[in-house]
């Protein structure tokens, strides 16, 4: 453990700290607590009751105050990264956390009024890495995008980072408001089609080729994200270790139609109105999303453009995911946020046992198995040497571009828009918020 944190109110953060938050996520049923059991692959006999998941996490141990000793049940290469998001919380006080959270951040709990959502926060002086440039913080929900525009400009707001609900076309305008400063920082969010392969005419590879070439994803950077975005060709952020292209996609109307012609789906009339199949490809996204409206409605005309017919359906968001996982559906556009900088995100994904059943909510929506992937995902995970890893997961996502369960869109720019006396501004390319504690005001 780390010399020298101590939480909010004074008391040195110790091992047994760790320990009890530990021992608390692992016994809970709390989101970040799944990551550490794995999915079993075997299946019930007769019909029984699905299998117990099964615990990476063997024990966990505080032998002195600096020393935590985590025990696993089988080699896991995941452990550290699933670690990273658990915040720890002094032993004990998880009954209080709700009223009065209490951890060692830059930043601690001042006071929330939860009928104006606004939360205040003050610095900690005694913060381990540094005590931040500004004393206090205070944070609003504006949820009117309206609103939030008012407020930007009327200067009552001093920072809106990640202000996910402006439009591109809204940032830009603001940008132009001579007391403002709108920042652009490279992103690994990532926007993504996904394609279920199980179902014609997408389970045949050229025709997932085709609609991967006959979409101007660089257009609809330019066009509609106003440059607010970079061109994607892998799951991964090009940030990290594991990252390579694989195969990439250029804009190849010319192309989309050859392979389109190759896989039988012939086009009747050449360039004219009819297109090659009667039955429409099933396009879903989000109904709450205008701009995933709007993304499909472009996407819908390039696929026209090379004769293919799209249908597209909207959805309320918990209705779309029972859809997914029954794989009601042929496209489905969405985003990623968060959790895939490791990767280990390729096998939830795309490996085999990850395909959702009626009783499994698993991330394999595209339905995708290939037994050589499957095997070369099981080795990655459970290789140490970072060398060889990074070959395997070369070959991965060479394997996956080739295949095309899912087209990788861009990766959304991470936006902050700021008064000009806010200084010292860097985000990194999680978005992470830790970049407020070095923030200034001049």
């Amino acid at each position: 453990m780390h010399d020298g944190v101590k939480f909010h109110d004074g008391r040195a953060l110790t091992s047994a700290d760790a320990k009890y938050t530990l021992d608390l996520v692992f016994a809970s049923t709390f989101a970040k607590s799944a990551s550490f059991y794995e999915t079993s692959t075997e299946k019930p006999a007769n019909g029984g009751p699905a299998p117990q998941k099964k615990s990476y996490i063997k024990s966990v141990e505080a032998p002195d105050a600096k020393t935590l000793i985590v025990t696993l049940t089988k080699p896991w290469t995941g452990l550290l990264s699933n670690l990273v998001p658990v915040s720890i919380i002094p032993k004990d006080s998880y009954a209080t956390q709700k009223d009065h959270p209490l951890g060692t951040g830059p930043f601690k709990f001042a006071s929330y009024d939860s009928s104006q959502q606004v939360l205040d926060l003050q610095a900690n002086p005694d913060y381990w890495e540094g005590a931040p440039h500004i004393p206090l913080v205070r944070v609003r929900v504006i949820a009117d995008t309206n609103a939030l525009q008012a407020e930007l400009r009327s200067g009552r707001v001093d920072v809106a980072p990640l202000p996910t609900s402006l439009s591109p076309d809204a940032i830009k305008l603001l940008g132009n408001d001579p007391n403002l400063q709108v920042l652009q920082f490279t992103g690994s969010n990532l926007n993504l089609l996904t394609f279920n392969v199980s179902q014609p005419p997408l389970n045949d590879v050229r025709v997932r080729q085709a609609l991967a070439y006959a979409i101007d994803r660089e257009g609809l950077i330019r066009d509609l994200l106003l440059g607010q975005g970079k061109i994607a060709h892998s799951i991964l952020p090009e940030e990290s270790w594991a990252y390579t292209p694989g195969k990439t996609y250029s804009f190849d109307p010319a192309m989309a139609k050859k392979l389109l012609d190759e896989a039988g789906l012939r086009d009747p009339d050449g360039d004219g109105p009819q297109m090659r199949f009667a039955k429409p490809i099933v396009f879903k996204v989000s109904g709450s999303s205008v701009a995933a409206k709007n993304y499909a409605g472009v996407i819908q005309n390039y696929l026209k453009n090379v004769g293919v017919p799209v249908s597209i359906e909207t959805a309320e968001l918990n209705t779309l995911f029972d859809e997914l996982r029954r794989g009601n559906f042929q496209i489905f556009y969405g985003q990623w946020v968060g959790g895939n900088q490791d990767p280990i995100f390729f096998k939830d994904l795309f490996a085999t046992s990850e395909i959702p059943t009626e009783t499994r909510a698993s991330r394999n929506r595209s339905r995708y198995s290939n037994k050589e992937l499957d095997a070369l995902l099981d080795e990655a995970v459970n290789t140490f040497d970072r060398e060889k890893a990074k070959e395997l997961y070369a070959r991965i996502q060479e394997i996956v571009s080739r295949d095309v369960p899912v087209l990788p869109l861009w990766y959304q720019a991470n936006i902050v828009i700021a008064k000009k006396n806010v200084g010292n501004i860097k985000v990194d390319a999680s978005g992470d918020w830790g970049f407020v504690r070095n923030l200034t005001i001049q």
